[in-house]
Parts: C-alpha cells; sequence; structure tokens
C-alpha cells in the first residue's frame, strides 16, 4: 500500500510539475529515465550487461526523425517505427551476443553497436555530423497540436509511464521471475527445464525497443538526433545511470538519470550561482567539467554506496523496520 500510494504521489507531481519547471528538460529527463529503466531491466534484473544501448537509443531516434520529417508519417506510427526498428535490430544483435556470457557478451554488443553507428554516420538522411534536423512534432491523432510543449509533455510522461509501467509487470511475472532466476544461477535455471538462451534473448528485444521508445520519444522532443546517442559513450552514460541510480531497483535508474542529466544540463548554472556567492571564479568553469564532476559522483558512489542511491536507503529502511 505504501509503493501504491508513493507512486500516486509521484505521479500527481508529474502533473503539476510542467507549471513550474521548463517542459522541454522535463521530457528530457523523462526519456532518460526511460532508457535507463529499460537498460536496468537487462542489467538488474537478466545480469546481462549490454555496452550496445546508444545502438537502440539513436538508432530509434533517426527512424522516428526520418519518418516524421521525410516520409509525413503521423506522429503515432513515427514513434511506432523507431520502436520496431529498435525491437529488429536488438533482436538480430541478440541472435548474435546472447550466447557469449560476461565480459564476451558486453564486447560483442558494443561492436555491432559501434558497426550502427558507423552507418548511420555515413548514410545521406541522418545528415552524417550535422545531425537530423527539423523534425516536426506533429499533431496527435491529427487532433492534438504538439506544437504546445504543454501537450507533448503530457503525451512524452504518457509514453514514460506506461512503458514503466511494462517494465513493473515484466519483472513481476512469471517470465520475470525466470529473469530473476537466470541472473542468481544460470546452471541453476538450465537444470530446470527452462531454455534460458530464449528467455535471455526475450528480455534483449523488450529492452531494446523500451531503449528505442526512449530514443524516438526524445527525437520528437527536441526536433534533432545527432550521433552522439549512437555513440559508445551513450551506452556508457545509461550504465553510469543505472549504477548511480541503483540496479535492480525499480525507481533507481530514473533517480540515477535525473542526477546524471541534471548535472550535464545545470552544473554550468550552479557554478556561476556559487561564484556569484563566494566570489570565486573558479566556480564558473564547472560547467565545462561536467565529466570530471560525473567520474567523481560515480566513484564515490562505487565507494560508498555500492548498490546506488536508491538501493542504499532501500537497506538502510529494511535496517531500521528490523530494529523497531
Amino acid at each position: 500500500m505504501n509503493k501504491k500510494i508513493a507512486y500516486g504521489l509521484a505521479f500527481l507531481a508529474l502533473l503539476i510539475i510542467p507549471f513550474f519547471a521548463y517542459p522541454v528538460f522535463l521530457m528530457k529527463l523523462l526519456c532518460f529515465g526511460l532508457f535507463a529503466c529499460a537498460f536496468n531491466l537487462l542489467i538488474g534484473f537478466t545480469g546481462l550487461n549490454s555496452f550496445g544501448h546508444a545502438a537502440f537509443f539513436g538508432g530509434a531516434g533517426y527512424v522516428a526523425g526520418w519518418a516524421l520529417r521525410d516520409a509525413g508519417l503521423p506522429t503515432e506510427l513515427g514513434l511506432l517505427l523507431g520502436v520496431a526498428f529498435a525491437a529488429l535490430i536488438g533482436w538480430l544483435m541478440g541472435l548474435l551476443a546472447i550466447r557469449r556470457q560476461g565480459i564476451y557478451f558486453t564486447m560483442i554488443t558494443l561492436a555491432l553497436a559501434q558497426m550502427l553507428y558507423f552507418v548511420f554516420l555515413q548514410a545521406k538522411f541522418t545528415g552524417g555530423e550535422d545531425g537530423l534536423q527539423g523534425v516536426p512534432r506533429g499533431k496527435l491523432l491529427g487532433l492534438i497540436d504538439l506544437s504546445s510543449d504543454l501537450y507533448l509533455y503530457y503525451l512524452v510522461l504518457a509514453i514514460c509511464v506506461a512503458g514503466f509501467a511494462l517494465i513493473v509487470r515484466i519483472i513481476h511475472s512469471p517470465f520475470g521471475t525466470v529473469l530473476k532466476a537466470v541472473k542468481e544461477n544460470e546452471a541453476r535455471a538450465v537444470s530446470l527445464g527452462y531454455d534460458v538462451d530464449k528467455y535471455k534473448l526475450l528480455a534483449f528485444v523488450l529492452s531494446a525497443a523500451l531503449a528505442g521508445l526512449a530514443g524516438a520519444t526524445k527525437t520528437l522532443v527536441l526536433g534533432f538526433e545527432t550521433l552522439t546517442d549512437v555513440h559508445w559513450t551513450m551506452s556508457g552514460l545509461v550504465v553510469l545511470m543505472t549504477l548511480v541510480g541503483g540496479m535492480g531497483t525499480l525507481v533507481g535508474p530514473v533517480v540515477g538519470a535525473i542526477l546524471i542529466i541534471a548535472l550535464e544540463n545545470k552544473l554550468g548554472d550552479l557554478g556561476n550561482a556559487l561564484a556569484d556567492l563566494t566570489q570565486v571564479d573558479w566556480f564558473r568553469g564547472l560547467g565545462d567539467s561536467v565529466t570530471i564532476v560525473t567520474g567523481l559522483i560515480f566513484i564515490i558512489c562505487v565507494l560508498l554506496f555500492r548498490r546506488g542511491i536508491v538501493g542504499e536507503l532501500a537497506a538502510l529502511l529494511r535496517t531500521s523496520v528490523r530494529k523497531s
């Protein structure tokens, strides 16, 4: 019951927050939160560490952007086409990588994702290093004009909440129970008669599709797509979000995504505010040191918060409940 109340309050806050904050920034946070949750479905609940999720996130963004701008498809179809592309690439990549384990699985996903990066770099419709620009938002169901940031925010909120709800449903289903068993002891799952490779492949495809949904939605929000989203550094960024927030927890990746993306976008403003407050000009350079700051946060979390922020908070709460 407590969880339901907490989710309800969080949803209520999400409904009213666009009246007090910049909607486009909030939508960006929602997209990256869904991306991190999609990745967590794979690493946190299946035990597979993919280093190629940028291929699904950015690839779906490019395909959705092309569908909306060049093909002139409706908004809904453009997003669905991006998701379908991510699921297809996830299935192909999974077929090649899923039979490997550990670092070998990770390196195969990285290599395949970088191959796709060079495809998008050379393809004409992507704009190369200039990116895919001028993606229209269109109208939802041909009626609701999504050029309004507020209307688009509620669409993005609905998409991300639906994606998160699907992940929760997967985790708490019999299928999710098998995934957890595979993560804990794959050999025992095999001995019980489960086709482990089939379960891992399905989890990989679901994770890819949800990551693609996040990437396609982000392209719709910002109106452009760039090579940054398909580069291996984006795969590293989502790993960082998940580990900082709490791998294997439901809301941990969302917290990690909010923290990392907020730092990337607001660290410069924070540095200027500190410089004005302390009269120390050194703080004005914080905006150029985002990578260093996020690296320090990662090191601190690894040393002090091994289970991530949400994981450690949950552990402390369980300990206090036992003592009481």
